[in-house]
């Protein structure tokens, strides 16, 4: 590892990035297994406990249990929630809500950060319900994931070598309003991460593009956008943690750690690095071809570095980080 000219920003070898593959692959377990739990009727605290189970599983440490003082191993947030909800047994899911899941987990120091939006589907029979007459249509929820899903993708697109900062925030901010008219929360955004979890730089989910730091193979970055269906203002809870939707409205936050390579970016936090998000990027019925490059890239460093050996369960200022 070494660090760019103005000592922020760390850039990975090569064995490096495979032990971040690793940490990757944990985070990635562990929200498959907080995701396949989420029904109406079950717990925040209920869906952390599962994911810790995972990480522990894994040999890997959750990277939020302990952060700052957080309590929980991922931050479960519900409808107006956006990020940073701290699971509870007294919060309770109910069909029709959506669930923000964001986990993070350490190998060997190397850290990975990714989060998921999912609809919390109808349950069986005598299951909790919709908590009152649904505010949103099926339709505008569906969009709201899809638009900031696609967002992220958009943007991780941008994370190749030469390229500014800025140009994976551009794409962010592009997409999402091309897809509708989202509230685009500018108070937190992405990060670098490595051997800690937030690091330098921030990465905002908006901007102009071509400006900021200049990417070089081997930098990693946690991009998150999160979108609402109302206005962007935001409200700190109580908890000093939990951040709400000024407005009441509903929110989505998707997330993935991406590494920077000579071949494209390589996602380090998709089981398959990032090959079927890209393929949602199709021009012409093509993958952009840095993207497929990266992805098929990376996991060969991670095969030939020995990622994956020890046993997965895995068959600016004024602005915060999102955890």
């Amino acid at each position: 590892m070494r660090l760019l000219q103005d000592g922020t920003v760390e850039v990975k070898s090569p064995a490096q990035l495979a032990m971040m593959r690793e940490a990757g692959l944990v985070t990635a377990a562990a929200l498959r297994a907080a995701v396949a739990a989420v029904a109406p009727g079950i717990s925040t605290a209920e869906l952390d406990a599962i994911a810790e189970r995972e990480i522990r599983a894994a040999g890997a440490v959750p990277s939020f249990l302990g952060y700052h003082g957080y309590p929980a191993t991922i931050c479960a947030s519900v409808n107006d929630q956006i990020v940073h909800g701290i699971p509870s047994p007294h919060q309770i899911l109910c069909a029709g809500d959506l669930i923000s899941i964001d986990c993070g987990a350490i190998v060997e120091g190397w850290h990975g950060d990714a989060a998921v939006t999912v609809r919390v589907a109808a349950g069986l029979a005598g299951a909790r319900s919709v908590r009152d007459a649904p505010r949103y249509s099926d339709d505008d929820l569906a969009r709201l994931l899809d638009a900031c899903e696609a967002a992220l993708w958009h943007g991780m697109a941008q994370a190749v070598p030469g390229g500014r900062l800025s140009d994976i925030s551009h794409a962010v901010e592009q997409a999402a309003r091309a897809a509708g008219s989202y509230g685009i929360i500018r108070e937190y955004t992405g990060h670098g991460i490595g051997t800690q979890m937030h690091m330098d730089p921030p990465v905002p989910n908006y901007g102009r593009p071509g400006r900021g730091q200049v990417l070089t193979a081997g930098m990693t970055l946690a991009i998150e956008p999160m979108l609402v269906l109302g206005r962007p203002q935001t409200k700190l809870l109580d908890d000093d943690w939990t951040v709400v939707t000024a407005d009441g409205s509903w929110s989505a936050h998707f997330e993935h750690t991406v590494a920077v390579t000579e071949a494209g970016p390589w996602v380090l936090t998709s089981e398959d690095g990032g090959a079927s998000g890209f393929a949602r990027l199709q021009v012409d019925g093509r993958v952009p071809e840095a993207t497929a490059r990266g992805r098929a890239a990376g996991d060969g460093v991670a095969a030939m570095a020995g990622a994956g050996s020890h046993a997965l369960k895995v068959a600016p200022e004024g602005a915060c980080h999102g955890l």
